[in-house]
């Protein structure tokens, strides 16, 4: 019989640590219900005490969110419980997360105190926090660097004092998978009344091990797991949401069933990757660009053939329409072929033998081979030239003082169309005066500026991703104006649309 695995989400408190990722309320309350949405059983929704923002923030989340409990963290002090339970005041259902560090270099060094004096701080935060609330989690932190027996003796002292979850942080990404493994199976065996508390997990990515070590954790026990969405977090980051969720849910001798809706991930990172203005790295695992695309022939040829050739997950259980098949110069007949078919031709084996030698002579000079480049291929010649939809004319107003403008002309079949619109900045002016031109409804997905070197007349790349009736639309770009360089991006993307 499946047992549950509770999804701990702390994006918007561990996640939100990030140096340049700060949300303000109304996003934090758009990523909350979009977690909501998703699935996720516990919300992390801030650290109340540390700013007035954060307080007011878990205030509105608190209104806006129903099903999931909401989660405030403190420090073991008592004013950092009081105001965390005053945050909480409109939560429907509530929980405060107080902890404390348990590490020969927490006690020592950072609490200059010692062992006895922080059990008895421990169970003095939980029973202040259960005067306020019925659910509450005990972390102790750096437990990663933590003796055993000496943690094993927090733990049973805090669920002594009411402790609802025990949370097991590897703080500093140090441990090993089956050292963190073995630390969950020591607790499970040596506590005495761990019975009356749900283990959890709290990995950070230090070295790489976050989701392994939270694996090893939940297979020892642990029947709660903290995360957040696309992995982000302090330094290296936390264990990502849909790393755990998809393992859970490929390995099925893993007798545990999580409430996440894992078609919604792939739209939930995203909305957390734009409203952090964090990019998602192509090859991450789960959400990445690169996660369902294909470039080698030889893996190319098994997909169409049979997708579990070369994926374990079917790209629709995470939110993505459809695996990509990348022309490249590695790229084989059957890619040529399948991307052929798409385009409605259907050519002869001597014709497809004579398609791809013309192929492999423009991939080795071209990076990415578009839809352009297999019209010339077969002949059809629709050229850049002949696009039915080119940038004629730009022209961007902006300053510290000005509202930005941005005027756009583009070539729509042969006419030249005008609009002027404002914006947040000089790239969304120039995206809003596009949109009034299009009849196509897009939603942009992913904006990527990358730099070729370090100077200030360097060439900016820009890669644009579009979604229109669910299919996604890529677009490229390099200019040494980056305004110029984004919208050509954005019209190449959308010039894709059927």
């Amino acid at each position: 019989m499946e047992e549950k695995l509770y999804i701990f989400d702390t994006t918007l408190r561990d996640g939100e640590q990030v140096p340049g990722c700060q949300l303000n309320t109304v996003e934090k309350i758009e990523v909350a219900r979009a977690l909501e949405e998703l699935g996720v059983d516990i919300i992390e929704a801030g650290f109340p005490i540390s700013s007035p923002g954060d307080f007011n923030s878990i205030v509105e989340i608190s209104k806006a969110i129903t099903r999931p409990t909401i989660c405030a963290l403190t420090r073991a002090v008592e004013k950092d419980i009081d105001v965390a339970a005053d945050s909480l005041k409109y939560a429907k259902n509530k929980r405060i997360h107080t902890g404390i560090g348990t590490s020969f270099y927490h006690i020592t060094y950072k609490l200059k105190s010692n062992q006895e004096e922080i059990i008895e701080r421990a169970i003095a935060a939980v029973k202040y926090a259960k005067k306020y609330v019925e659910d509450v989690e005990f972390y102790a932190e750096d437990a990663g660097r933590t003796e055993n027996e000496y943690l094993a003796r927090v733990i049973e002292a805090v669920i002594g004092a009411g402790a609802t979850v025990v949370n097991i942080p590897d703080t500093t990404g140090y441990c090993l998978p089956h050292v963190y493994g073995e630390k969950i199976k020591f607790l499970k065996e040596n506590v005495k009344n761990i019975h009356k508390a749900i283990i959890s997990t709290h990995c950070h990515n230090d070295l790489g091990m976050a989701t392994a070590n939270s694996m090893a954790g939940i297979l020892n026990g642990a029947r709660q797991v903290e995360v957040t969405m696309n992995g982000i977090g302090e330094r290296a980051g936390n264990t990502a949401l849909e790393e755990v969720v998809m393992i859970i849910k490929s390995h099925k001798d893993i007798l545990l069933n999580t409430s996440i809706n894992s078609k919604n991930i792939f739209k939930t990172s995203r909305l957390v990757s734009t409203f952090m203005r964090m990019p998602i790295q192509p090859n991450k695992a789960i959400v990445g660009r690169n996660a369902f695309a294909h470039s080698s022939g030889i893996h190319q040829d098994g997909v169409l053939k049979n997708r579990e050739s070369y994926e374990i997950i079917d790209p629709n259980e995470v939110g993505i329409s459809e695996s990509s098949i990348v022309l490249t110069a590695r790229s084989g007949r059957a890619a040529l072929s399948h991307h052929l078919q798409r385009l409605g031709f259907t050519l002869t084996t001597e014709e497809l033998n004579d398609a791809y030698n013309k192929f492999l002579l423009l991939a080795d000079r071209k990076k990415d081979i578009n839809d352009d480049d297999l019209y010339v291929i077969v002949g059809v010649g629709r050229a850049e030239q002949s696009r039915t939809l080119k940038l004629k004319y730009l022209n961007v107003a902006c300053g510290k003082s000005a509202i930005p403008m941005a005027t756009v002309q583009l070539i729509i079949e042969g006419e030249v169309c005008t609009a002027t619109a404002s914006g947040s900045g000089p790239v969304d002016a120039s995206f809003n005066a596009v949109r009034q031109l299009i009849t196509k409804k897009v939603a942009l997905e992913e904006y990527l500026v990358q730099t070729v070197t370090r100077g200030s007349d360097d060439v900016g790349k820009v890669h644009v991703q579009v979604e229109n009736k669910g299919n996604i639309y890529y677009g490229f770009s390099a200019n040494t104006d980056i305004v110029t360089a984004s919208v050509e991006a954005y019209i190449d993307a959308i010039s894709k649309i059927h």
